[in-house]
């Protein structure tokens, strides 16, 4: 997966929240075979009651951290986390540095994208440097919107955050990834956020999207080291489904077998 300059062999993008403890994080991590990690910034170093780091839980030198910034409700609070983000990252000298995860979100109920203060917040951080990874909303038009602002990937959700619904509008978000692809066919399009289990990754893969990005699926399984193993191996059958090319849908049977020879009656033969 090519996203901006880098290039990834794993398509799975995981966050880092809502483990029951570090240490089973790190193990899904690694199950999940996946490069990139999100971190919110905001919970960055943020210390548990055993005195614990998230940070020390995470091998920097093989995973690229991607900040992201969640609870953010305006444009300026996520430019700012944006910019706080990059600079813990570059103390850290973690390739991330340079990225952002860029959520802005419209209130707490549904936790879904606030259209206009995601493109607002887009513009200002590609003026600032920024590689700009955009979450939103499944809407074909904003999805185009973000990617003319200059963001560096569109990541359409499948369904609201953490609610393990899976991908609600297959439509809409093959519609997000035939605009964003129109004449740029290696534009990277990300799933993002509702799903809750392996085929849910499997179904945003076949689509063709490039990736998906997912946390409480994982983190919120009975076993969230099984999970990411299956997580992982489904994105990896969806893209190679994807580009096998699945048959046409038909309306009636078609047998596998010729009809010749038969020793049996036929009805309406």
């Amino acid at each position: 997966m090519k996203i901006g300059s880098r290039v990834f062999e794993s398509r799975l993008i995981v966050g880092t929240g809502k483990y029951r403890d570090y240490p089973t994080m790190q193990a899904a991590l690694d199950a999940s075979g996946a490069e990139v990690v999100t971190v919110a910034v905001r919970r960055e170093r943020l210390i548990n009651e055993k005195g614990e780091s998230l940070l020390d839980f995470i091998d920097l030198r093989r995973y690229t951290i991607l900040p992201n910034t969640a609870g953010c409700f305006s444009a300026e609070d996520a430019v700012r986390v944006s910019r706080l983000g990059r600079d813990i990252l570059e103390q850290l000298e973690n390739p991330g540095a340079s990225w952002v995860k860029l959520e802005v979100l419209g209130d707490k109920k549904t936790l879904l994208p606030d259209p206009a203060g995601t493109l607002e917040a887009c513009r200002e951080l590609v003026k600032d440097g920024f590689e700009v990874l955009c979450y939103t909303s499944d809407d074909p038009i904003a999805a185009a919107r973000l990617k003319e602002a200059g963001a560096t990937s569109v990541m359409p959700a499948g369904s609201p955050i953490g609610s393990g619904q899976g991908v609600l509008n297959p439509n809409n978000i093959a519609l997000c990834l035939e605009l964003l692809k129109e004449g740029d066919a290696s534009y990277p399009v990300i799933v993002d956020a509702g799903v809750g289990c392996a085929s849910d990754v499997s179904i945003a893969m076949e689509l063709g999207a490039d990736g998906v990005l997912l946390n409480t699926g994982i983190a919120h399984a009975k076993d969230a080291v099984l999970m990411a193993s299956a997580m992982r191996h489904a994105c990896v059958a969806g893209r190679q489904s994807y580009l096998a090319g699945r048959i046409g849908k038909k309306k009636y049977a078609t047998a596998s077998s010729p009809w010749e020879g038969v020793i049996s009656y036929i009805p309406g033969e």
